[in-house]
C-alpha cells in the first residue's frame, strides 16, 4: 500500500530531522571533544583548537592516570559500593514505597510528609558528621551504604508507579490469601521492573560519582578510597605540580617550554572518560526500562 505524503508533511519531516540532528550534535559534541583532548598530546592541547579529533595522538595522559597503583583498589571499592548501594537502596525504597501506598495504612500521609520534609530540611554538615561518628561509621565501608538507605526522591517515584497499578490485581492476591510480603515479592516487584530499573540507574550514577563522603569520612583510610576520590587527588597533584613547574621555569627564564608531559586540562579530560565509561557501558542494558520508568503516571490502567 502506497502512502502519499503532502508537501507540508515532507517539509515537516525535513525540519524534524534537521532539528534532531542538531540536537544529537549538541549532545555528543562535549563528550567527543573531551575524548579527543584525552587522546591528544598534553603540550599540544594547550594551544587549543581541538574539536572532534586529536591533533597529535598520545597515550601519555592515560599512562599517567593509570600509573597510580591506588586507582585499581579504588575501582574495586567503587564497583562494590555502586552494586551493593544500588541494590540495597532500590529494595528498601521499594518496600517503604509499597507500605505508604497502602490505603489501609493509617499513617501513610504523615509518613509521606515526614519523608518529603527531609528533602528541604537538613541538619547541616557538622551534625551529619557527628551523627556518623556516633554511629561508629567513620573509616567504614558501610558509611557509603547506610546513610542513603532510603532515597526520598526514589521513594516518591516508586510510590507513584505503584499507585498506578490496577487495584484489582492486589485485591485478587489478598482474596487468594496472599499476605503483604507475598503480594510485594510476587506481584508488586515484577510489575515495578521499569521504575525499579530507572531508580537503579539514578542510584548507581550517584554512588559511582560520589566522592565528597569519602573525603569527609574515609579520607584517612586508603583501603576504602573510591575511584572518584583518587582521580580528584590526581588532578590536585597535577595542578600543584604544574604550578611549581611554571614558577620554576619562569624564574629560570624558560617560560612554559619546559613543562612536563601532562597538564591539568588533559588530566581532567582523561579522568572524565575513565569515570564515564562504566556508566556508559551499563546504560544500554537499562535504556528500555528507563524510558518506561520515566513515563510514570502518564497512563494508568
Amino acid at each position: 500500500m502506497r502512502t502519499n505524503f503532502s508537501k507540508s508533511d515532507k517539509i515537516f519531516d525535513y525540519v524534524n530531522y534537521a532539528l534532531l540532528t542538531m540536537l544529537m550534535i549538541v549532545t555528543l559534541y562535549p563528550f567527543l571533544n573531551t575524548l579527543a583532548i584525552s587522546f591528544n598530546d598534553a603540550k599540544d592541547s594547550i594551544r587549543g583548537g581541538i574539536y572532534l579529533w586529536p591533533r597529535e595522538w598520545s597515550l601519555d595522559n592515560y599512562k599517567y592516570v593509570l600509573s597510580e597503583k591506588s586507582i585499581y583498589n579504588a575501582t574495586i571499592i567503587s564497583i562494590l559500593r555502586t552494586v551493593i548501594g544500588t541494590v540495597v537502596t532500590v529494595f528498601c525504597s521499594a518496600m517503604v514505597a509499597y507500605a505508604i501506598s497502602r490505603q489501609d495504612f493509617i499513617l501513610r500521609k504523615f509518613v509521606t510528609i515526614a519523608f518529603i520534609l527531609t528533602m528541604y530540611i537538613n541538619g547541616g554538615l557538622i551534625p551529619n558528621f557527628l551523627l556518623i561518628r556516633d554511629l561508629n561509621l567513620l573509616d567504614s565501608f558501610w558509611v557509603y551504604i547506610l546513610p542513603g538507605l532510603i532515597g526520598v526522591f526514589n521513594l516518591i517515584i516508586i510510590r507513584s508507579f505503584i499507585d498506578g497499578l490496577p487495584e484489582s490485581i492486589l485485591e485478587s492476591a489478598r482474596i487468594d490469601g496472599a499476605g503483604d510480603y507475598r503480594t510485594f515479592f510476587s506481584i508488586v516487584l515484577p510489575l515495578c521492573v521499569p521504575v525499579l530499573a530507572t531508580v537503579a540507574l539514578f542510584s548507581g550514577v550517584f554512588q559511582w560519582n560520589s566522592w565528597f563522603d569519602v573525603f569527609l569520612y574515609n579520607s584517612s583510610t586508603i583501603e576504602l578510597s573510591t575511584l572518584q576520590y583518587e582521580l580528584q587527588k590526581i588532578l590536585q597533584n597535577s595542578n600543584a605540580s604544574m604550578t611549581q613547574r611554571t614558577a620554576g621555569d619562569v624564574f629560570a627564564g624558560g617560560g612554559l617550554q619546559n613543562q612536563g608531559t601532562v597538564t591539568p586540562t588533559a588530566i581532567r579530560a582523561t579522568m572524565t572518560i575513565v569515570a564515564s565509561v562504566p556508566i556508559i557501558m551499563v546504560y544500554p542494558f537499562l535504556q528500555k526500562y528507563f524510558v518506561k520508568g520515566m513515563m510514570v503516571g502518564g497512563v494508568k490502567g
